[in-house]
């Protein structure tokens, strides 16, 4: 690719200075104007041949008339290199998706391969779907492969909705579901038919609260996203190349509610509803501000948060995540977002490595850029008793598991 752009930028100055002899001389008597007609031309068509092949996205760097394309520099520090392959205690990740497609055998072997005692899907569905997850894994391995069932938000508008759903997680329940969750599309992009977004507070809710709290089954409860997905996708974005990656995830401007607003409308509903355990994905959303967070925790008993999918946010800011992690150790909840044996962007032997070490500036990522932000983490090295707390016992208390 590098002779490709070469090719193309000395073919392109010579339209800029047509002459045969002339020879590309970066020099400090090279013409300013041309450098700078250069180097346009280089990132058009870094970006060109970047877009031709999807595999090659990457960060790409400029200074002083230089492109760096594929900039991944490599740290010179000499420190400790902890390779954990399972964890200290057995772990259950309360935060996985997955599909019909995966088999339970594949699952259990990749989980036995991870010291991975459970694992919750959170993509169980309602209707036919639930009922094929439940009969395909549920009944395999009950108390390894859990499911949590998903609410049908299309009948919103019937007139008995609130009814229906209860009915319906009534069901679900006796079937086998051990938990509902809740994905970040309400209160955030799902309408009725007035074309108002219905918000997570919605009275209409309010019995499927109580009747999840009745039958103790947790609500996981995705709301909102990352701060960054709510502000101006310019340069002043730490996840720029995220969003630019994935353009849709993106909250910004006046077509979405305000991130607050969203936050404050889960948190409306925990405190209207005592006597239902509410888990806040990924850090209940707020990994930035554990400040907050820990607020919540302190008003609302029946709120609990995982850690699926942040651990890049724990990891830059070690000191503050391991006061956090210790004095909510009976209050947080092991997750991936991933699942045991996914090849893509695999997260389980980097979270042991963030929960039990000391180690210093590693990639929270296996992959060949930062998918999130760009920074490296910390571990926290957990003392054992709140590392089993937050790998397996309070799971284990939260899902009434053996």
């Amino acid at each position: 690719m590098k002779k490709v752009l070469t090719k193309n930028i000395n073919h392109l100055l010579l339209i800029l200075k047509p002459d045969r002899f002339y020879k590309p001389d970066w020099n400090k008597y090279t013409s300013r104007t041309r450098q700078q007609y250069a180097c346009i031309i280089a990132i058009v068509l870094g970006l060109m041949l970047g877009c031709a092949n999807k595999d090659t996205i990457s960060q790409a760097l400029y200074i002083k008339g230089d492109l760096v394309l594929d900039y991944q520099p490599k740290s010179n520090l000499v420190q400790k290199q902890s390779i954990l392959s399972k964890p200290k205690y057995p772990v259950i990740d309360v935060h996985t998706h997955f599909s019909g497609d995966v088999t339970p055998a594949f699952l259990i072997e990749k989980m036995d391969a991870l010291g991975i005692k459970a694992i919750v899907n959170l993509s169980g569905g309602y209707g036919v779907k639930l009922d094929q997850m439940l009969e395909k894994f549920s009944h395999y391995g009950p108390d390894r492969l859990i499911i949590f069932c998903n609410l049908d938000l299309s009948k919103i508008d019937d007139s008995d909705f609130s009814e229906q759903m209860e009915a319906f997680l009534s069901a679900a329940h006796a079937k086998g579901a051990r938990g509902l969750k809740i994905f970040k599309n309400l209160g955030l992009t799902v309408k009725d038919k007035t074309g108002q977004i219905v918000a997570i507070d919605d009275v209409r809710f309010d019995p499927v609260w109580e009747k999840a709290g009745e039958l103790g089954m947790p609500v996981l409860i995705h709301t909102a996203d990352p701060v960054a997905f709510f502000k101006p996708t310019d340069r002043f974005n730490e996840r720029l190349m995220q969003l630019k990656r994935h353009p849709n995830w993106s909250f910004y401007g006046a077509a979405f509610p305000e991130r607050e607003t969203i936050i404050a409308q889960r948190n409306r509903v925990i405190a209207r509803h005592p006597n239902t355990i509410f888990i806040g994905a990924h850090v209940g959303n707020s990994a930035e501000d554990l400040t907050m967070i820990s607020k919540l925790l302190d008003s609302y008993p029946n709120f609990y948060v995982d850690v699926a999918g942040r651990v890049a946010e724990l990891g830059r800011q070690p000191y503050t995540a391991r006061k956090f992690l210790i004095k909510y150790q009976d209050r947080v909840l092991f997750g991936t977002d991933r699942y045991p044996g996914k090849p893509a962007q695999p997260r389980y032997t980097i979270y042991y490595r963030f929960f039990q070490t000391q180690d210093e500036y590693f990639d929270y990522y296996d992959h060949p850029f930062p998918p999130a932000g760009e920074w490296k983490i910390y571990g926290v090295f957990l003392p054992d008793e709140v590392l089993e707390k937050i790998y397996c016992k309070n799971a284990q208390r939260v899902l009434g598991l053996r």
